[in-house]
């Protein structure tokens, strides 16, 4: 099960949107807002269709209240 490390751009117009960063983590841009976990669920959603997995294999595993963040993601 690969870690993956994300750093979350909420309210972003430029989303929904993966890029891969120099240090080898993901830049996620997603439309929804920071509130009430509508970023992360936009986030989880979009890991799932970025690797091709279901919603269901992508987990969030640390920073749930931080825009550093570490998903799981059954591959």
């Amino acid at each position: 099960m690969p870690t993956v490390r994300a750093t979350i751009k909420p309210n972003s117009r430029k989303g929904p949107l993966v890029e891969t960063l120099g240090d080898g983590s993901l830049q996620l841009y997603v439309r929804p807002p920071a509130v009430e976990g509508k970023a992360n669920k936009a986030a989880i959603e979009l890991l799932a269709e970025h690797y091709g997995v279901p919603k269901s294999a992508v987990r969030l595993v640390a920073g749930a209240t931080s825009r550093f963040k570490r998903f799981e993601v059954d591959l």
